[in-house]
Formats: C-alpha cells, sequence, structure tokens
C-alpha cells in the first residue's frame, strides 16, 4: 500500500528537474537521431542542425534569462531549488558536452558517410590545383568585391557584430600605406553570402562537393590585406540575448513599439561565443573581453561555427534514397473536393491528424466562408501562419467582400513578430478589424469561428486545434484539429473572442477548458478527481501528451494521483520537470519522450472519468505556468466516441507501445532509449504512416 500521503513533502526541491538542464537533454535526444543509422543519411544531418539551432535559441533566450539574473544579482529559483549561479555552472558543463557530441557526429559519423554516397565538404588542406583555381577566381568575382576588412586602432574600433552571423579575427604583421601596423582586424561575412558554394560537377571529383564559405575566407584573406602577411585567422560567431522586451503597460502601440525593438535583437546583449578549436588563447580571450564574456561562455568547435547552414546540403543533394519516403497527406472521407463543409459539419463534427491527413480542409473552410453568401462574420486566432499565407489571403478577400472579418494576431509570436506585423498590416488594410489580443497575455489559442444563416437562425461553425494555422509546419508537426457545428463549444468560442475583441466580464465557457481561468484549475480538478478513484479502490488512469511538463502544482498533484495508485503515463517530448519511479512518491508515473521525421506538437489529454465516459481532450496548452496563466489557451473536448478513440489510439496508445524512436524518463533526469533487438520496430509515426498513409515500414 502506498505510504500515507502527509508524510512527504512534495513540494521538496529533490522532487523536481530543473528545466533549463531537462530541455538540454532534449536536445541530446534530437542529436541522437543525427547518430541513428537506422534513419536517412541526409535526414540525420538534418537531425545535427535542429540539435544546433534548438542550442541557438536556447541561449538566446534561456541562458540570456539566467545571465540577466546574475548582472542584476537577482535569482528566481524554479521548483528544483538551484539558484541562477548553479544553474549557469550546471548548463555550461553540459552544454560543452553536447556541443563537443554535435560537431564529433558531423565529423566522425556523418562526414564520412556523405563522402561513401558522393557528398564531400572539400577541406581547404585538400583542394587540388584545378580546385583552388576556381576557389581563386570565385573569390575574386564573387567574396573580395562584398567584404570590407576593419583593421583596429584608436580610430576604427571594435565593430558591432551582428547575432548569429559569421565572422573572423586576423592577426597581421606589417605596416599598411598609413604606417597603422595594430596587428589585428575583423572581417564580417555577409548574411547575403552563402555558406556553403558547391564546385563545379567536372572538378568536384564526387556527384557532390562543397567547400564552406569560412574555407574561401580564410584561404583568402591575406587578399584582403595587401602588404601585410597574415599569422592568423579564426572564425568566430557570437550569439546574443534576443528576447524582446516591450512594457506593455507604459505602450500606447504595441504594434509600433514591437517594430521600434526588433532591430534591437540583433545587438543585445552577448551569451556565447563560438570560436575556431585552433584560435589562439590570446584571440580568443581578446574577443571575450571585448564580448563581456567569461571563460566559461567560450565554445571551441572543430568544423563550422554555424552546423545549421549545413540544413542547405539536404535541399541541394538530390538524392531521395538518402531522404525520408514521400507521403501524400490524405483527406477525410466526409470532406472531399466539391463538398459543402457546411453541409457535412451539420451531421457531425470531423477529425483531422496533422500531417498524415491533409491541412488543405482548413483552408477550404476559410475560403467557403469567404465566398458563401450565407456567411456574415469570420473570427479567428493567428499566432505564426508563415508567408504568403493562404488562409490571410482568404481572410482579406472575405473582409473585401463586405464580410465581418475579426483577426487576432498575437504580434509577440516569438522570433515570427516581423511577420505577424506584416500580416496586421496587410488585413487592416483589407478592412477586417485587426487586435492583438490582452495586454500581458499572449494569444496561444488556435481558433476559428464561422457564423453563417442556416435555416433563417444564425449558427457557428468551428475549428478548433493544437496546432498554428500554417500550412508548412501541417506538413512537419503532428497536431490534431477539429471542426465542430455543436452550439455549446461554438457559444464557448464565442464568449473567448468577446474577451479578446472587448471588455467587460463574460460567462466561463461551459465545454471548452480555457487559460487562465479555468484551463489550470480544471486539469487540477481531474487529476484529483482519478485519485479520489483510486483511493476508493476504482478504476483511475491518466494520460497526457504534451511538449513540456513544468508547473509545480500539476506536478505535485500527479504525485499525490500516483501516491493514491492512480496508474499515469506522460508522453512528453520536451522538457519534463517530474521525476518519476521515486519509491513512495511517483512509482505510478511513466514519462517517455517520442521523436521521429515530424516534431511531435499534439497535446492530448485522457481521464478515465471514474466509471462514465472517459473525457478527452486537445489542446493548444502544454503543462507550463506561462500557459496557464499568462496565455490564452483552449483545450476542447472530443465528444464524439468514434472521434475520441481514434485520438486515443492514434495520440496515445501508438506512442505508449513505440519501441524504436522513444526514450524513458529515468528518476536521475536522463533518458534510456527504448529498444529489442529481437522485437519488430514498431515506431509510432511509423505505424501511422501505414495505417493512415499506405506507407509500409522499413
Amino acid at each position: 500500500m502506498p505510504a500515507p500521503e502527509t508524510e512527504i513533502d512534495l513540494s521538496a526541491k529533490d522532487l523536481y528537474i530543473n528545466r533549463e538542464l531537462s530541455l538540454l537533454e532534449f536536445n541530446g535526444r534530437v542529436l541522437e537521431m543525427a547518430k541513428d543509422a537506422s534513419m536517412p543519411l541526409l535526414e540525420r544531418l538534418r537531425f545535427l542542425c535542429i540539435s544546433s539551432t534548438n542550442l541557438d535559441e536556447f541561449f538566446e533566450i534561456r541562458v540570456s534569462g539566467i545571465k540577466q539574473q546574475l548582472s542584476l544579482g537577482v535569482s528566481t529559483p524554479g521548483a528544483d531549488g538551484l539558484s541562477a549561479a548553479e544553474q549557469f555552472e550546471r548548463i555550461s558543463a553540459q552544454a560543452h558536452t553536447l556541443v563537443d557530441d554535435q560537431y564529433r557526429t558531423f565529423n566522425e559519423m556523418l562526414v564520412p558517410e556523405l563522402a561513401e554516397q558522393g557528398i564531400r565538404f572539400v577541406r581547404r588542406t585538400h583542394w587540388n590545383a584545378e580546385q583552388a583555381d576556381w576557389i581563386k577566381r570565385y573569390f575574386n568575382r564573387e567574396l573580395l568585391p562584398v567584404l570590407s576588412p576593419l583593421g583596429l586602432d584608436p580610430s576604427h574600433p571594435f565593430p558591432r557584430t551582428l547575432n548569429k552571423s559569421l565572422n573572423f579575427v586576423v592577426t597581421l604583421e606589417g605596416k599598411d600605406a598609413f604606417g597603422r601596423d595594430s596587428g589585428l582586424a575583423i572581417v564580417q561575412a555577409p548574411r547575403s553570402l552563402p555558406r556553403l558554394i558547391r564546385l563545379p560537377d567536372e572538378i568536384a571529383r564526387s556527384q557532390y562537393g562543397f567547400v564552406f564559405l569560412s574555407s574561401i575566407i580564410h584561404a583568402h584573406v591575406g587578399d584582403l590585406f595587401p602588404g601585410m602577411r597574415v599569422t592568423g585567422c579564426y572564425q568566430f560567431r557570437v550569439t546574443r540575448n534576443s528576447d524582446l522586451f516591450v512594457d506593455e503597460e507604459e505602450i500606447d502601440d504595441l504594434l509600433h513599439a514591437l517594430e521600434g525593438e526588433l532591430p534591437s535583437r540583433n545587438f543585445g546583449e552577448a551569451v556565447r561565443l563560438e570560436v575556431a578549436d585552433n584560435c589562439t588563447a590570446h584571440s580568443a580571450e581578446y574577443l571575450l573581453q571585448e564580448f563581456g564574456l567569461g571563460p566559461a561562455d567560450v565554445y571551441q568547435v572543430n568544423g563550422p561555427v554555424n552546423l545549421n547552414r549545413l540544413l542547405a546540403v539536404v535541399d541541394l543533394v538530390d538524392r531521395p534514397d538518402l531522404k525520408f519516403q514521400p507521403f501524400t497527406p490524405v483527406l477525410p472521407a466526409v470532406l472531399q473536393p466539391g463538398d459543402n463543409y457546411f453541409d457535412a459539419l451539420d451531421k457531425g463534427d470531423v477529425l483531422l491528424h496533422h500531417p498524415y491527413e491533409s491541412f488543405n480542409p482548413v483552408i477550404e473552410f476559410i475560403r467557403q466562408a469567404a465566398r458563401d453568401p450565407a456567411v456574415l462574420a469570420i473570427k479567428q486566432t493567428l499566432y505564426r501562419t508563415g508567408a504568403g499565407s493562404r488562409i490571410v489571403g482568404l481572410l482579406v478577400e472575405a473582409a473585401r467582400a463586405g464580410k465581418e472579418v475579426t483577426v487576432v494576431v498575437e504580434l509577440r509570436a516569438r522570433f515570427d513578430e516581423a511577420a505577424n506585423i506584416e500580416l496586421a498590416s496587410h488585413l487592416q488594410d483589407a478592412g477586417a478589424h485587426v487586435l492583438y489580443g490582452v495586454v500581458g497575455y499572449k494569444t496561444h489559442a488556435k481558433m476559428a469561428m464561422v457564423v453563417r444563416r442556416h435555416k433563417g437562425r444564425l449558427r457557428r461553425y468551428v475549428h478548433l486545434g493544437t496546432g498554428n494555422y500554417h500550412a508548412g509546419t501541417a506538413r512537419a508537426y503532428t497536431d490534431f484539429g477539429l471542426f465542430t457545428a455543436d452550439r455549446v463549444i461554438g457559444e464557448d468560442v464565442h464568449k473567448i473572442f468577446q474577451q479578446l475583441t472587448g471588455l467587460g466580464r463574460v460567462s466561463r465557457p461551459k465545454k471548452l477548458l480555457q487559460a487562465p481561468f479555468s484551463l489550470h484549475k480544471g486539469i487540477l480538478t481531474r487529476i484529483n478527481r482519478e485519485a479520489a478513484a483510486a483511493r476508493e479502490k476504482r478504476p483511475a488512469r491518466i494520460i497526457a501528451r504534451m511538449n513540456a511538463l513544468i508547473d509545480p502544482q500539476i506536478i505535485q498533484a500527479l504525485y499525490q494521483a500516483s501516491r493514491a495508485g492512480v496508474q499515469i503515463d506522460l508522453i512528453v517530448r520536451g522538457v519534463c520537470c517530474l521525476r518519476p519511479g521515486l519509491p513512495g512518491v511517483s512509482e505510478n508515473i511513466r514519462v517517455r519522450s517520442v521523436l521521429g521525421r515530424f516534431l511531435e506538437h499534439s497535446r492530448v489529454f485522457y481521464f478515465q472519468n471514474d466509471g462514465n465516459e472517459p473525457e478527452v481532450f486537445c489542446s493548444s496548452a502544454d503543462w507550463m505556468p506561462r500557459n496557464f496563466f499568462r496565455r490564452v489557451e483552449s483545450a476542447f473536448p472530443i465528444e464524439d466516441r468514434k472521434l475520441a478513440q481514434r485520438v486515443i489510439h492514434e495520440g496515445l496508445e501508438l506512442y505508449l507501445k513505440d519501441n524504436s524512436l522513444a526514450w524513458t524518463l529515468q528518476p536521475d533526469g536522463s533518458y534510456h532509449r527504448s529498444g529489442n533487438d529481437r522485437q519488430k520496430p514498431r515506431p509510432a509515426q511509423g505505424v501511422l504512416l501505414q495505417q493512415i498513409n499506405g506507407i509500409e515500414l522499413s
């Protein structure tokens, strides 16, 4: 029997995993995909690039926040109790290990295997005479005219370097035409220059031969300083704080305030310095001093300082055999071309599971609404949409046709601020009502509502999703979407839009759970209900899938439920601060992280519901404080039994059975990859591609 629940302090810091270290563990799992020989080779290179991009953002946002705490002499420990200084020390050690592993994976695994397939990165020391001659001409024609070497002296101070840009520190001997001999210069590579240059086929000596821009500049840097001798040339890259700050209480116009802040992202406080591994200690120390960084902030790398630029290779190399097998997303049987979607939804709810099922029905839903004379109004939230969004174009069309179009655009969607400012202006120019949500709360809920006259009455048709209205990510992210004409859900969505666009108090939604008001309490209530059932020896079960689990109150409730005997399975892609398998605390909790060719993005919550029909919710929200209390989010029920069973099977059961691309979280915060050579691999994503798209598992 579990120990009495009063004997253990469930807020004790040793019961929680540090958020930042858990995020680094996730990036380590992404890197493991790059090492996985069962994956197509070019896709492994893609995973390496993703791990590098993830780490960049980690430093730009997470590490920069910790450094700000350190500089201000304040510390806001999480539930794990680590101070800012303790976090930074552990982050530095773990991140240095991860970076070393990234470059070891690139140099010792991917480079040789790519070479075997005729894809070579030709190093400067290996150029033959013909290649060297072509590269020299390329340098003179394409690079020399745009490079601006900056000699450092009292009248030429150290230049401002863009966030994550490629630069070189050059040491020199001799005097220039003016007699200057500072001996130091900086060369900045414009972002317009490609970081990889493909050699002509006739001189490549392989099917695909590439040369790094850094190698070309390094080989010919002496041409930038005629009459002087180059004694050293070392590439470097600085990562800066990219978290925009806008005091929403002190501004009149959020759009214009963000427009003014965006340029500062390129020149925020430095948080990391990457340099070539052959950079001298003197040059590295000089750079650290210029950027106000310490020894723990420098990362010496054996290769290009920006691994994510290697992603271009995946697109430049036409080798389908080295990539994932293509597939065509299918349409649900009830939403075929030519169907009237509103007639279909009058008959019942429709579920979409992306990317296996097409995103086109979402676009078609807005298209039909824009062109249907019976439609009076369209309301939609937009968080990330992508350049040239067809949905935005259709909303513009609807507004110009005289329909009432209201769009809540989240301007503060990180790294998409500029794109969202542009689409907001485009919509406003067309006559749509554009709002930016509520001060202090990001609008993260994914909702679209169409108001249509049906048989003499107004009826609401709704789409709710776990993912963004972005056709591109719908091909790369796993997400669920629900179409419904349910009257109560329609009223609930209407209430949320009223909150977002107007003032005053609106009654709470009846079926939807909504942050920042009812979602956190609703989840806690359901966890506690399962715990109460278990104490009474009745069936109790919780399965939850999300991107991150951080909220301490939710974790404590899960611990209490585990101690009561509830069987709990958590599928958490990224950060998880809960420690499973602790005796007397969480021995009934299992946590796994599943990766694959698609980014796992769905949030699905299952509660057995004490003998009643199980409750199944899909949501835009992770179980994090920011989602519960600082965002507008929604969790919507899947009430149709057949659709609920689909969500349970496709979104939960298959992921609990995944025996090849799943990692199990250990009590100490580490992850062990599942797998057994004697078992047939059953990757969840592969099984879904087989079941829905007809692709055979390899």
